[in-house]
């Protein structure tokens, strides 16, 4: 699954258009590399995302194209 629409599915980005525009201002990256929109994503993979001076670190657990609101927590675990 392209990394754009795995941020919109497990909800740690609200749209796949705001997930693209981070993507490509460097904002993401995968297992320690600056990734674009269209990485592939795969269980394991650890995505960090920079919210200005926040960053959230979060390891891939689950890759499913349709996910309920309730169960998109479980797709990912965060890391500190």
């Amino acid at each position: 699954m392209r990394l754009d629409k795995y941020l919109k599915v497990s909800r740690l980005i609200k749209r796949r258009t705001v997930a693209n525009e981070a993507c490509d201002a460097g904002r993401v990256s995968a297992n320690g590399k600056p990734v674009k929109a269209s990485y592939d994503v795969k269980a394991g993979d650890i995505v960090e995302i920079q919210f200005g001076q926040k960053t959230l670190k979060v390891e891939v657990l689950i890759v499913a194209d349709n996910v309920r609101k309730d169960d998109a927590p479980a797709m990912y675990r965060e890391l500190l």
